[in-house]
Order: structure tokens, then sequence, then C-alpha cells
């Protein structure tokens, strides 16, 4: 099950924030723990400085107060450095999907700059449920369940560490799910297994019409399907919906290259 991440650069990804909101809130704190692709450690555990007051519910959660913040750089301060780690990585964190990497896009989004792209990411919260494991299906449970400590429970740095060894675990208990290539193991996450059969699947994404030059984006009865990345096989629709930060990436970064299709779905979608 270790073999699907041989020379790939695997990262365990956590935030604590200024609240709940993907579009509002506010990084105070994010670590990056894992390896490169040589194997070299890799340990960030960054304070922010998020240019707002910290509410006292959320450093009730996770003990992080204004006077522990105020002194520290704002995020564009680490932007380079955090693109750098995550592109072209592989990601794992408990929720990452929906609730990290969304509101760690929007904090690039404000500073101008385009959010890095990691090869995948593998979420244990959605491994849980993938393989219906026992409830309760949040980090402190499975990590209790799977005898690993975590005794500093929403601190970013303690938070990274225990999903990672999280999905350790749960390859290493259910080895057959992840005998596949890491980008399939994403997928299979997001969608669940594929049936195989041709006359079960239709036709494929890439037989589809592609809408822009590229074929990143195709055409089926109307809806607009992404053919490439971690949001593959939804529609515009879909994504706009579930995760709006790369919805926005894709059609004001590189995502699209084709210029006058990125602007008819800008169009569409943005407007």
């Amino acid at each position: 099950m270790v073999e699907i991440l041989n020379g790939l650069k695997v990262l365990a990804f956590d935030l604590e924030t200024t609240g709940v909101s993907t579009n509002s809130d506010r990084i105070v704190q994010i670590a990056l723990i894992g390896a490169d692709e040589h194997d070299s450690p890799i340990h960030e555990d960054i304070l922010v400085n998020p240019q707002r007051p910290i509410p006292s519910g959320a450093s009730n959660v996770h003990g992080i107060y204004d006077s522990d913040v105020k002194s520290e750089p704002v995020f564009k301060h680490f932007a380079e450095k955090i693109a750098n780690l995550i592109e072209g990585s592989v990601i794992v964190g408990h929720n990452a999907r929906k609730f990290d990497m969304p509101l760690l896009e929007n904090e690039f989004f404000r500073c101008g700059i385009n959010p890095p792209r990691p090869i995948a990411v593998l979420d244990t919260l959605e491994m849980v449920r993938r393989l219906k494991l026992p409830r309760p299906h949040n980090l402190g449970a499975q990590c209790a369940r799977h005898g690993i400590d975590l005794s500093n429970a929403h601190d970013a740095a303690a938070d990274a560490a225990a999903s990672l060894l999280l999905m350790w675990k749960i390859m290493r208990d259910h080895p057959s799910s992840f005998r596949r290539p890491v980008e399939d193991v994403e997928q299979w996450l997001i969608h669940g297994e594929v049936k195989k059969g041709e006359d079960q699947l239709g036709r494929s994404i890439q037989d589809l019409e592609p809408f822009d030059k590229n074929g990143r984006i195709r055409i089926d009865n109307g809806s607009y399907i992404l053919s490439f990345g971690r949001n593959k096989g939804k529609t515009l629709k879909t994504i706009k919906k579930e995760d709006p930060g790369y919805l926005n990436w894709l059609l004001n970064g590189n995502g699209i290259e084709d210029i006058e299709a990125r602007e008819k779905l800008k169009r569409i979608f943005l407007s």
C-alpha cells in the first residue's frame, strides 16, 4: 500500500482558522508535515496574522489568541513557500477537500496568486466514510479507534501528523482498496467504485465533445464537465456549489488555457 506514494512528495495538511467559513474566514495557523520526493522530512508549522480579531469561540477551540499572532506576518508573506510545498504534492488531511483546501485557495486569491495544485488530495474523512468504518468519523474518534495519540487536538501540526498516521493505518488495514494509482485512489474517495463494463459506463469523458481547444472542458447534453484534476468528471455547476474556490482558479488562472472558451465560461458561471 505504500508503493503508490513512492517517489512522491506527501504532505499532511491542516489549518486553524478564525471560523468555519471557507469563503470569509482566515488562517491563523498552517501545518505541512511529511517528506519530499527523496524522503527528506518537511515540517512547517506557521502562525499567521489573520488581519482581524480572532473570535473567542475559535480561540477556545485551538488556543490561539490575538496576542499570539499580532506580531506574526500576514499570509502573503508565506504564500510563495506554501505554494512551492503544495504544488505537485499529495496532500493528506481530515476533511481537507471540503474545508482546508478551499479556505487556503481563497487566501491565495486574496493575494492575487493562483493557488498551487497538488497531484491528489487523500482525505482521511472520505476514507473512513468510503470504507464504512464505524462512527463517529471525526479525527479524534478515528485516532482513538486506530491507537493514535491526539492529546494536542486542534493544533494544526498535531492534527496534520495524526491524519498522516491515520492514513497509513487505514491503508495497512484495507490494502486492497489502495492497490491503484494515487489519482485513482482520489477518484474512488470522491465518487466510489465505477462499474467496469462499457455497456454500464456509457461514454467516457474523453468521448464527449471538447468545449475548449485542449479538451479540458467537455460538453454533455448542455452540461460543462471538467476532464482533469481533483474535480474530474463533475459539472462546472456542481463545482460552483461544492468547490467555488477551485472554479475561481479554473476560470481566472491557467486552468483553461483557451482564452476564448475561458471567457465564455466566466460569463456563464462567474457573472
